[in-house]
């Protein structure tokens, strides 16, 4: 409700200025759905969504952030800059925009389910793997109670993980509300990645 980034109408187009923040994939999507305020002091009933192009005069973006993982996926930061929009890119009309933004939300929620599952999943794959060749006291440590109790504590988690997720997405597939069960699946399987990361 607090966008700093401006859309000011002009005739047959809309004017854009501003910076937009941890943006994935910004700098290789041929297509960028944003969001602007139209009306500041409408707050969230101000925001309206906008399609802009690649290469429209205006927009640009910065490098490619380091993060910590997700690598495969870039986040950069776009810049607008006097970036004239036509009013036919808008999407819906002016101030639907946050409602769009959530419902774009909720499906996105469900890809960030997937990403940490499969984090989940390779920690467990990985630790079993080291836990089956690594030896300590003439054996695998996968032998003792302490590694086994983690590897399947983790694999528990990686699988509840898994069946949140699929869940969200079979609701959403099927058109039915899933708002709920999107956000259960991505609270859950961004903890169990982070524990199954640190286990291992």
């Amino acid at each position: 409700a607090s966008l700093q980034t401006r859309a000011i109408r002009d005739g047959d187009v809309y004017v854009l200025n501003g910076r937009k923040a941890f943006v994935t994939s910004g700098d290789v999507a041929e297509t960028i759905i944003l969001f602007a305020s139209t009306n500041p002091e409408q707050r969230s009933h101000g925001i309206s969504a906008f399609i802009v192009e690649r290469g429209t005069p205006g927009l640009s973006h910065g490098r490619p952030l380091q993060k910590m993982g997700m690598h495969c996926s870039s986040t950069v930061e776009l810049v607008l800059e006097d970036c004239r929009v036509p009013v036919t890119n808008r999407l819906g009309d002016e101030g639907e925009g946050f409602k769009i933004a959530m419902q774009v939300l909720d499906v996105g929620r469900i890809g960030i389910a997937a990403q940490a599952l499969g984090i989940a999943q390779a920690a467990l794959e990985a630790a079993s793997h080291y836990a089956m060749t690594r030896e300590q006291f003439g054996r695998p440590i996968g032998g003792f109670e302490a590694v086994r109790w983690m590897l399947a504590d983790t694999a528990t988690e990686t699988e509840a993980a898994r069946l949140l997720t699929y869940q969200a997405a079979r609701l959403k597939d099927a058109e039915q509300p899933f708002t709920t069960a999107a956000s259960m699946a991505k609270l859950y399987a961004s903890r169990v990645a982070v524990t199954a990361a640190d286990r291992a």
